[in-house]
C-alpha cells in the first residue's frame, strides 16, 4: 500500500460564519494542495471537510497519516467515539444526535477504504505544513467573506 502523509486545517470567522479548508497531500516526492470554503458554516464543518476532501482525493486504498490540530476529529477516531456513534445510529451516549453528522456519515466510510493513523499536532506551533495549512484556510475563509 502507498503510504501518505496528509495535514488539514479549518478556519471560520465568526462559529458561524464564512469558513475555510486546507490539505496538504504528500506521498514521496509528489504533493498536492487542496482548499476551499463556505460563506456560512463552523470551524468544526471545516476541520471535517479538510479531512473527507483529503481522503477522497485519494485514487487507491492507502496507509495514511493525517495530521490535524483539530482535537474534534482526532478525539473522534482516537477516543472512539466515531465507532460508538455509527453503531449507535449516529447518537451520543446522552441519546441526543450527534453534531455534523452528515460529514461523520461522509468520514466514516473513507476510514473504511484507507488505513489512517490520526495524528494530533498543536496548532500555532512551528509545524510548517500545518502553518501552511492553516494560511491557506484563513485564505479561502478571507474569499468567502467578501462573497
Amino acid at each position: 500500500m502507498k503510504k501518505v502523509i496528509i495535514y488539514t486545517d479549518g478556519a471560520c470567522s465568526g462559529n458561524p460564519g464564512p469558513g475555510g479548508y486546507a490539505a496538504i497531500l504528500e506521498y514521496g516526492r509528489y504533493s498536492k494542495t487542496l482548499k476551499g470554503g463556505e460563506a456560512s458554516t463552523t470551524n468544526n464543518r471545516m476541520e471535517l471537510t479538510a479531512a473527507i476532501e483529503a481522503l477522497s482525493a485519494l485514487k487507491e486504498p492507502c496507509d495514511v497519516l493525517l495530521r490535524s490540530d483539530s482535537r474534534y476529529l482526532v478525539d473522534a477516531i482516537q477516543k472512539g467515539w466515531l465507532s460508538s456513534w455509527r453503531l449507535n445510529g449516529f447518537r451520543k451516549s446522552d441519546k441526543k444526535p450527534v453534531l455534523n453528522v452528515d460529514l461523520w456519515e461522509r468520514l466514516a466510510p473513507l476510514l473504511d477504504v484507507h488505513n489512517v493513523t490520526f495524528e494530533w499536532v498543536e496548532g500555532h506551533n512551528g509545524d510548517e505544513k500545518n502553518e501552511l495549512c492553516d494560511r491557506l484556510a484563513v485564505e479561502m475563509s478571507e474569499m468567502y467573506k467578501e462573497k
